[in-house]
């Protein structure tokens, strides 16, 4: 189970990585095989199906992304707690309400990552 305390610890770090634009501080909240899925995947042609796995296969989606938006902050609006989960839900890029859901393994690295964003 998840706890309160974890859930914004973790919000809380992974907020400021972003915004330190700290590309090995945000991996480091990562298992190395972790998956990510986000429709910005698709969007930059780097995979139709939005699916990416692996810390540094992710890592080079990353980068692009930091370069493309040079000035990206992330504003923490509240973070959901589930049994195995964490949802966060922020502004991101060009204040874009975004939504995040975490799966963490054992020892609390994130094994999976869905990214959701307003329309």
């Amino acid at each position: 189970m998840i706890d309160a305390a974890f859930a914004h610890r973790f919000a809380q770090a992974w907020v400021a990585a972003w915004n330190a634009h700290n590309l090995d501080e945000i991996l480091s909240h990562y298992d190395e095989d972790f998956e990510m899925y986000s429709p910005v995947i698709a969007q930059l042609h780097l995979d139709p199906s939005g699916h990416l796995r692996g810390r540094s296969t992710v890592k080079s989606y990353w980068t692009r992304a930091l370069q493309r938006v040079p000035d990206l902050q992330f504003e923490l609006m509240s973070v959901l707690v589930g049994s195995q989960s964490i949802t966060l839900f922020y502004k991101g890029a060009r204040d874009r309400i975004s939504a995040e859901v975490f799966f963490f393994n054992a020892q609390g690295k994130v094994t999976k990552a869905l990214a959701h964003y307003a329309s």
